[in-house]
């Protein structure tokens, strides 16, 4: 009789865990619904935490003049270049400069051995003293047999060969001269001199060697940096406002750095080409920079930047504020209200840094400039000051972000109430 006793029991303890179990499952689903619809962000407490004003910053127009400019890529050139070469035979003795030395027109760069020249030179002096002399007697000769003509003691054909002879003696001179004048510059010519002012490169020949004139290779390459050409070329559609520019006056140029930000030098157009380049479609410019500083090399790349024009009195914003849509270019106008409105313009010319608004705003308006990604057409916003710090605006958006984290609270707050 115990058996069917603990059979019961049994029973009665398999039907009891199965209700446990079946009212666990019925009421397990309703908490989790209803926990997750109070912390997901979707929900109802959740959604609250971007039912705020979005943060954004402001700017006003202002009234600028801004200059029309044109960008291109440009290569620098020396203003003259020459390669120093000798122009007599002869041993290289000396080298008169340090490499990369500056030297200024006239400083002597190397020296040929000049004893062969010297001596052709002395030789010609010498024979023009043993010209002048017969030239001097000749001379007296001359003035003898003329008295002794006009006196019936001589013959007029002494008379005339006399006079003859000092002719040609003093043909002689002349010749003299010239061969004295070939011969100092044969001698000078072992002497050279830089005929520009420039900087020396590295030398292309060692002391000791003999030179020629002939010699493809020279002895040095001075180039002049100061002042420096920039040579660019620009689209054949820019060419009108070039020559209009170059028309008014010299149009000024800038030559950029790397980040086309940083000026390197200023100057100005010297020469637009007098013709196009049919495969390019482009035209060749060239500026002449003062290149004080040296920041411009011989054969370096330089962004320039070509002010064509200015725009006088115009409305400028900043480029973070125009947007691109599918209607163009609109900007966000901030209302009385702290909300913003979307609002088409037209926009004459822009750049990294501003942009020109040729109509659709007013002075006295402000524009978003940024916080775009959460905007809409009469979107509620609050505008951080434009003053504050970094920090300042870290610890808004942070401050902005906040009300999720303020949604799992309440929801950890619910938990712990009954």
């Amino acid at each position: 009789m115990s058996w069917p006793k603990n059979r019961l029991r049994l029973v009665v303890a398999l039907l009891a865990l199965v209700g446990l179990a079946g009212a666990y499952r019925a009421l397990r689903p309703a908490q989790t619904d209803e926990t997750a619809t109070e912390g997901a962000p979707g929900g109802r407490r959740g959604r609250r935490g971007f039912d705020g004003p979005t943060v954004v910053t402001v700017a006003q127009p202002r009234i600028a003049d801004v200059p029309v400019t044109i960008d291109a890529v440009g290569t620098a050139q020396a203003l003259n270049t020459v390669t120093i070469r000798t122009q007599v035979d002869g041993r290289l003795i000396e080298l008169a400069f340090q490499e990369g030395q500056d030297v200024k027109k006239g400083d002597i760069v190397a020296r040929i051995d000049p004893t062969l020249y010297q001596a052709a030179y002395d030789q010609a002096v010498a024979k023009k003293a043993q010209d002048e002399a017969n030239l001097a007697n000749a001379r007296v000769d001359v003035a003898r047999y003329q008295k002794l003509a006009a006196s019936n003691f001589g013959s007029q054909q002494q008379y005339a060969t006399q006079k003859a002879l000092v002719a040609q003696l003093e043909a002689q001179i002349r010749a003299d001269d010239g061969a004295i004048d070939n011969a100092k510059a044969t001698l000078d010519y072992a002497t050279i001199r830089s005929p520009i002012d420039g900087r020396t490169g590295i030398r292309l020949v060692d002391v000791g060697n003999i030179l020629h004139p002939s010699d493809q290779s020279g002895i040095v390459v001075i180039t002049q940096l100061k002042p420096i050409y920039v040579v660019f070329t620009l689209p054949q559609q820019h060419l009108p406002a070039a020559q209009k520019a170059q028309a008014r006056a010299q149009a000024p140029a800038v030559a950029l750095g790397a980040d086309n930000a940083t000026a390197l030098a200023t100057g100005v157009v010297k020469v637009i080409d007098n013709q196009i380049d049919p495969m390019t479609g482009t035209v060749k410019v060239k500026a002449i920079f003062a290149n004080e500083r040296l920041a411009l090399w011989p054969g370096q790349f330089v962004n320039v930047r070509l002010t064509v024009d200015t725009i006088r009195n115009a409305q400028v914003v900043p480029s973070a504020a125009v947007q691109r849509g599918p209607s163009g270019p609109f900007v966000y106008v901030l209302n009385d209200a702290s909300t913003v409105s979307m609002r088409p313009v037209v926009i004459a010319r822009q750049d990294e840094a501003q942009a020109v608004v040729a109509s659709g705003l007013a002075p006295s308006e402000k524009v978003v400039t940024s916080g775009f990604g959460r905007l809409a057409d009469g979107s509620r916003v609050r505008v951080l000051d434009a003053t504050a710090a970094a920090p300042a605006g870290e610890a808004g958006a942070s401050a902005d972000s906040a009300p999720p984290r303020r949604g799992r609270g309440e929801r950890a707050a619910g938990g712990a109430r009954p």
